[in-house]
């Protein structure tokens, strides 16, 4: 369920509340049914060479190429599987029950459960030219008006919009946090000068523009998968369980992308420390999030 490194949204907390934990090896059955760690893996690749142009492009100020050359580094350091997993599937235990753990498993080994993931997998892999020509329209596939009805509540139900943007702001606070700290700075007063930074109205508009985009890479994705198939998958992500299954997936994703900006955040912090003898001063903790 992850789609290029973006994925899923919060349900209420209080609405889906699971009943009690699942222990790590049940959760990471789960996990691995999904193919998550193999659409994560996929995700990872590009964050380097994405981190360092998010650095270059929304810098307060010109940075040097010693420093985004750290910002590379650290990237790479930090968007890693081992970095992402045990703080990702912390979160998932914690956010399953026992019942949901098996329908979930129990979908998910199912023929169709095993189609969706095939095909969220290898959405994961998209080359990004061709994610580019898919999101502008480009590239297209042939639907009718009951398969885009279909699509269309498939996507409500994973609010993949939304969860985009979380996850964007999401790696961007961590990474700003992590290179507060890195500079010396202590947790609360990082987390107060990413705060200051924040732009709802930033965040709801760049939701707004995904909607389109994301909605004709779930139909690309989706693109060989029958309208039975995607009235089975509808059926399970409306169900308590596929919304429980949903909720505890965004939290393992939300944790696990925390963990890697924050781990990259610190090292980049760390890096442009030691640059300070020769280098101009560090941006300030805001600086270069997404």
């Amino acid at each position: 369920m992850i789609r290029s490194c973006w994925l899923l949204l919060l349900f209420s907390a209080n609405l889906l509340a699971a009943d009690s934990a699942v222990d790590i090896n049940s959760a990471g059955e789960v996990y691995l049914a999904a193919g998550l760690r193999e659409q994560v893996r996929a995700s990872l690749a590009p964050m380097p060479s994405k981190i360092r142009a998010l650095f270059a492009s929304e810098s307060s100020r010109k940075l040097s190429d010693k420093q985004l050359a750290a910002v590379t580094a650290a990237a790479k350091r930090g968007f890693r599987i081992d970095v992402f997993e045990p703080p990702a599937l912390a979160a998932f235990a914690a956010n399953l029950d026992r019942h949901t753990g098996e329908r979930s498993l129990a979908f998910l080994s199912s023929t169709v459960g095993k189609r969706m993931v095939q095909a969220d997998t290898a959405s994961a892999e998209i080359d990004e030219a061709t994610i580019d020509k898919v999101t502008s329209g480009k590239l297209s596939v042939r639907s009718t008006p009951n398969r885009d009805a279909l699509l269309a509540r498939i996507g409500a139900a994973e609010q993949s919009a939304t969860t985009a943007v979380q996850i964007y702001v999401a790696i961007g606070k961590a990474i700003a946090v992590g290179n507060a700290l890195g500079s010396g700075l202590d947790l609360e007063t990082a987390r107060q000068a990413v705060a200051k930074s924040a732009n709802a109205a930033a965040d709801e508009n760049l939701q707004a523009s995904l909607k389109i985009p994301l909605a004709r890479y779930l139909a690309y994705g989706y693109r060989d998968l029958s309208d039975s198939d995607l009235k089975a998958i509808l059926s399970f992500m409306e169900s308590k369980a596929g919304k429980i299954y949903v909720h505890a997936s965004i939290a393992a994703l939300s944790a696990g992308y925390d963990a890697m900006g924050r781990r990259c955040g610190e090292r980049i912090g760390e890096s442009w420390r030691e640059l300070g003898q020769t280098e101009p001063p560090t941006p300030d903790a805001s600086a270069g999030a997404p």
